[in-house]
């Protein structure tokens, strides 16, 4: 699936910079990005959001929707649309609320929104009622539209922030049980196979999810999912004091990330998407408990895989291109431009250092590591929309 840059048609005035180590990639796509804008620009825009995206090698991005105003009428999710159509440097694909505030109370206006949104999530909140999400499902199903479901059972939380496993109880920290995230999941399952709504589920962390949702793909259903680089290679182990380690779901324990990998190795994970959520440098800096859930991705998915898993001979370079690239498009309909593709020096080895960023997030739990893959330009539809002059030795 990988292909060297004499197969790509590299625009003239950048053929000197290539060299024969280089490798090429299409276009990456990461269908669950939060870009904060409008209402959160204080975290992150489109603009820089997507220009953090461009530095990863990425062409399509899918736009989460907890914004202010949330994208759950035509009028609020133009508001994002006309900023992407001004600033966005690669393809950005906006989703539309499920419910009227994500509150899960009302139904958004699906039918109104589904010519512009990719698809329907309340992502940020499980939908907590049944009801909601069969009604959700029922119409989604009707307007040929997908549900993606951030999964999540409130009632289980308890004021939990990190994994309820082996650092949360040697640290006195709240955990977060697993359950809280495989019982929605199963849910939906079911509500899925009653409506026949196409159905993808973010950012899975545990492996009874990845059970789950084997179990559903061998009785037929129309059911997708993601995970995120960094729950395929730490876990709860791997914590520190630091903001920096919070997401939602959290790091696991190292079963859940061992099955996760088992579960991209046989095809029960679709796709690897970052859940790129950039806070401020204040925000992501009270601790663990302190500290909002995200961190940023888009910039160093890529490297963390290749480093982690492909050189290591975990996952083979063709499978992490496929989720990366093949499947999620494939799931969302997104295309491929023979026009979108990255330059990469897969030689190039570096030390992790959040500064280097395009986007305004910082917090990752890979800063200070060694990291092999460095992006040298992206193309979008074959104009440049990110060069690394430095090291191509332009400046």
């Amino acid at each position: 699936m990988t292909e060297k840059f004499e197969k790509f048609d590299i625009p003239a005035e950048y053929e000197k910079y290539m060299k024969d180590s280089y490798t090429v990639f299409p276009g990456f796509c990461d269908v669950h990005v939060h870009f904060r804008e409008p209402g959160f620009s204080y975290k992150e825009t489109i603009k820089t959001g997507s220009m953090a995206a461009a530095h990863g090698g990425y062409t399509a991005v899918c736009t989460m929707p907890n914004l202010n105003p949330v994208p759950d009428s035509v009028e609020h999710l133009n508001e994002q649309i006309d900023i992407i159509e001004k600033d966005a440097v690669i393809n950005v694909y906006p989703y539309a609320a499920i419910t009227v505030g994500q509150k899960g109370e009302k139904l958004a206006d699906l039918s109104g929104m589904k010519d512009k949104a990719i698809a329907f999530s309340d992502d940020g909140r499980g939908v907590q009622s049944s009801e909601m999400m069969k009604e959700a499902m029922t119409k989604a199903k009707s307007l040929s539209k997908m549900i993606v479901a951030h999964c999540e059972v409130n009632d289980l939380l308890n004021g939990g922030y990190i994994h309820d496993g082996v650092y949360a109880k040697e640290h006195g920290h709240k955990g977060i049980c697993s359950e809280s995230e495989y019982l929605q999941i199963m849910r939906d399952i079911e509500l899925s196979k009653e409506t026949g709504c196409p159905y993808h589920v973010c950012h899975i962390s545990a492996k009874e999810s990845v059970e789950a949702i084997r179990k559903a793909k061998r009785e037929g259903v129309n059911i997708t999912c993601e995970t995120a680089p960094h729950y395929l290679v730490m876990c709860d182990e791997d914590l520190k004091e630091e903001g920096r380690f919070k997401m939602n779901p959290p790091l696991r324990g190292r079963e859940d990330k061992e099955a996760l990998i088992e579960g991209v190795l046989d095809g029960t994970i679709d796709a690897i998407a970052t859940d790129h959520a950039p806070h401020s440098k204040e925000e992501k800096s009270k601790g663990l408990s302190g500290s909002p859930f995200g961190i940023v991705g888009l910039e160093t998915a890529f490297p963390v895989l290749y480093t982690k898993l492909v050189k290591t001979g975990i996952v083979s370079l063709e499978k992490i291109i496929d989720l990366l690239v093949y499947s999620p498009r494939n799931r969302f309909n997104i295309p491929l431009s023979s026009g979108d593709f990255s330059v990469w020096d897969l030689n190039d080895s570096y030390i992790v250092n959040p500064d280097d960023f395009l986007s305004m997030g910082k917090a990752t739990p890979f800063e200070g590591e060694e990291l092999y893959g460095r992006c040298l330009m992206t193309f979008k539809d074959y104009k440049l929309v990110y060069i690394d002059e430095r090291k191509l030795g332009i400046k």
